[in-house]
């Protein structure tokens, strides 16, 4: 580096004056006085430092925007001369810095910079300035005003901010909070986004102008102090604008407006609610915006944006911008409110097709819950159900439609349906599985096939994607009198059980197909159950909530249920607390079930040959049977029952034969044999000698049936009792 390059920095003692050449060269004088003109008369803020950053000499544009004298600025340093203004302290370090590296240094500056105003920005260009040796002999600045082009430019930045952030869900009331937090503080000190009720409540806007006082509902507000205390309306309170007020006017035009808060029309609203008159006294409110918010046509409500703490009031290009964001908010709130009343209705439908109280039965306890999936992806069509079966045997049901919407919670619905009715007539759970596996595969045939790429099982999928029906089923029976339980997947979530002695294990059942995919059997494993274990049945939205995969759900699902709750319902509770997130990828089904075992002494059985003359021995024991119970009213019919089971299962199947009362709050009786044919009701003809003896046990009884084990079939009939009735509500037929 020769001589020339070097950077020296002189001390405030040499002569930043002496400009003169070296080799004894003297510029012609008139140049002086020309200089002097252009430094004086320049439009930029023009000033000159020495290199102890003392001022030497500004401009009369620069003296002006400080407020300076011309004599008040030679010699003294700029806090020196404006403590007041902080933002000059940033000029200063650049001022340095310059001194120190010898380089030019170019910086917009925001803020107090100038005394005329709150907030200016500064184009700043500082340059060293050196004798010809390449010494620095101080720092010569020139700053002109990009106010305007620096709020155009934080106006689009505003605009862009807002197209990312605004309508980020598809909620009302967050996407309106989002517009206010876009806001504050760039554009206003305080915003409120009030609207319509039918609109905050999802339904549609009133359609036609908004004319006389309109009923707006609070749904967002916030302010540049913690905590939006100038709001005089609560988050989700609805308050009554008079006709006259600014935003009833605004509505009614629909046209934004800009109000000082001395204009005529807002001082008489102000002046007429003293909560609104105490905030605009307390807070200085003084400029404010009333921009209504339309989306496609129709009107949803209305923006607030005040000043209280920004000086400046709010200008033409202010209330462009404020336009801009009401209109690409008013389309989000707008598309919310569309998905909120979709979401409410395909909600509403899934809870009606859910059971609305569970039937009481002596089997199990259970206790369920359903919560649907987050605003984002809709509702689900995951469902349980808890389903009486004859002998005092209980069903336990969990199944999964893949998708969302109202598609899937029709689909439950209808597959709801079928697994009742299936359950009617007591199939084995993989012989009911099979069943409903055909109905599935009948519904996709009726809607057509499903997209190539949409997997089986995928609970993200949603309705778009899903042109066939698809599910996963797990159907479980219990009977409390062998305390055993039979259990059937079709591709479900395996269920969990707890001993009463604290063991958790899951259980291992055949995986079986997802429903749907038709001609593949299904399996079912069989376990003895003691009594009080715990049952927990689920749909796979409780495992993989939160991004889990299954592993990790089912290990999450252990620590939860390794220590005891106080209820059912206590522990339903403490499931989803410690399984699951606050908002939900996908709903969730659960159904937790307590088994109990019917007392040996309320069961009797009789193993019988198969000979005609048994049949008066049978009808005695059964007879006292009844009377060991104190059930002495019963025995009339209860013998005719007994004789009408038995004479038809001797002369009509096969042995070995077996006879079973069961009391439970009813009396049942139950005949088994190893024939696989069922006998049907029919009304007998005058000149018949037989065919009577079943209607006649249909009439006496509340309810008779058939159904067929592995064995062969059990024909039972089951009557109430009157010392102690039935439960009322829905039984296993319906």
């Amino acid at each position: 580096m020769g001589e020339s390059d070097d950077v020296h920095v002189v001390t405030s003692g040499d002569r930043i004056g002496d400009f003169s050449d070296p080799a004894g060269r003297s510029r012609e004088e008139d140049d002086w006085p020309l200089l002097d003109w252009a430094f004086e008369q320049s439009p930029l803020y023009l000033a000159l430092y020495d290199v102890d950053l003392r001022i030497r000499r500004m401009n009369t544009a620069a003296r002006h925007q400080l407020g300076l004298h011309q004599a008040d600025e030679r010699g003294r340093y700029l806090d020196e001369l404006l403590p007041a203004l902080p933002g000059l302290d940033v000029v200063a370090e650049q001022l340095r810095q310059v001194v120190e590296t010898g380089q030019p240094v170019h910086v917009t500056v925001v803020g107090p910079v100038l005394i005329d105003s709150d907030s200016r920005a500064l184009a700043i260009s500082m340059s060293p300035v050196k004798d010809r040796g390449g010494r620095i002999r101080g720092v010569y600045s020139a700053a002109f005003d990009i106010s305007e082009q620096y709020r155009a430019q934080q106006r689009l930045a505003l605009l862009n901010e807002a197209s990312t952030r605004i309508g980020s869900t598809l909620d009302v009331a967050r996407t309106a909070q989002e517009l206010a937090e876009v806001a504050v503080p760039d554009l206003a000190d305080w915003v409120s986004v009030d609207l319509l009720e039918s609109v905050y409540q999802g339904h549609e806007p009133v359609a036609g102008p908004l004319l006389g006082p309109v009923a707006l509902c609070r749904a967002a507000h916030q302010s540049v102090i913690e905590g939006c205390p100038e709001a005089v309306v609560e988050l989700g309170q609805m308050d009554i604008y008079p006709d006259y007020s600014p935003a009833a006017q605004a509505l009614a035009a629909g046209q934004s407006r800009v109000h000082h808060i001395s204009d005529p029309d807002i001082a008489h609203w102000v002046a007429a609610d003293t909560n609104r008159t105490a905030a605009a006294r307390r807070y200085g409110f003084h400029s404010v915006m009333y921009v209504p918010l339309r989306a496609r046509g129709t009107t949803v409500g209305v923006v607030t944006f005040a000043r209280h703490r920004r000086a400046e009031p709010f200008e033409q290009d202010d209330l462009i911008l404020a336009d801009e964001l009401a209109a690409r908010a008013a389309v989000a709130i707008d598309n919310a409110r569309r998905y909120t009343r979709e979401r409410a209705t395909a909600l509403t439908l899934q809870r009606s097709l859910l059971p609305q109280r569970l039937p009481a039965q002596t089997a199990v306890d259970v206790a369920s819950r359903y919560l649907p999936a987050g605003t984002d992806m809709g509702v689900g069509g995951g469902w349980y159900d808890v389903i009486p079966l004859s002998g005092t045997r209980v069903a336990l049901v969990v199944g999964d439609v893949v998708g969302h919407g109202v598609h899937a919670a029709a689909t439950m619905g209808r597959l709801r349906t079928a697994v009742r009715t299936l359950a009617d007539v007591d199939l084995a759970p993989e012989e009911l599985l099979t069943r409903l596996d055909d109905v599935v595969t009948r519904l996709a045939f009726e809607e057509g096939p499903p997209p190539a790429a949409v997997a089986i099982g995928d609970e993200n999928v949603g309705d778009e994607d899903v042109g066939a029906v698809a599910a996963t089923c797990l159907y479980a029976v219990y009977d409390p009198v062998s305390h055993c339980c039979s259990f059937a997947s079709a591709g479900h979530a395996r269920p969990t059980l707890v001993t009463p002695d604290g063991t958790v294990d899951v259980l291992d059942l055949p995986a079986g197909p997802s429903l749907g995919t038709g001609g593949q059997p299904f399996e079912a494993a069989e376990f003895d159950l003691p009594e009080g274990s715990l049952l927990v049945l689920h749909t796979d939205g409780l495992l993989k909530a939160g991004g889990r995969d299954t592993d990790a759900g089912l290990s999450a699902l252990r620590r939860a249920l390794a220590y005891p709750a106080l209820s059912l319902e206590i522990l339903c509770d403490t499931l989803l607390t410690a399984m699951l997130p606050d908002r939900l990828s996908d709903d969730v089904a659960l159904l937790v079930a307590r088994t109990h075992v019917l007392d040996a002494n309320q069961v009797a059985m009789w193993d019988l040959p198969a000979d005609p003359a048994v049949v008066a021995g049978v009808r005695e024991q059964a007879s006292r049977q009844l009377a060991s119970w104190g059930l002495g009213e019963a025995t009339f019919i209860t013998e005719l029952v007994v004789s009408e089971l038995v004479t038809n299962a001797i002369r009509h199947a096969q042995a070995p034969l077996q006879l079973r009362l069961i009391f439970d709050g009813s009396l049942i009786c139950e005949v088994s044999d190893a024939s696989s044919t069922a006998p049907h009701l029919r009304r007998a003809r005058v000149l018949d000698e037989g065919g009577r003896g079943l209607l006649l046990v249909a009439q006496l009884t509340r309810r008779w049936g058939t159904r067929h084990t592995r064995s062969g079939k059990t024909i039972w009939a089951e009557q109430p009792l009157a010392a102690q009735p039935a439960p009322a509500g829905p039984d296993f037929t319906g």
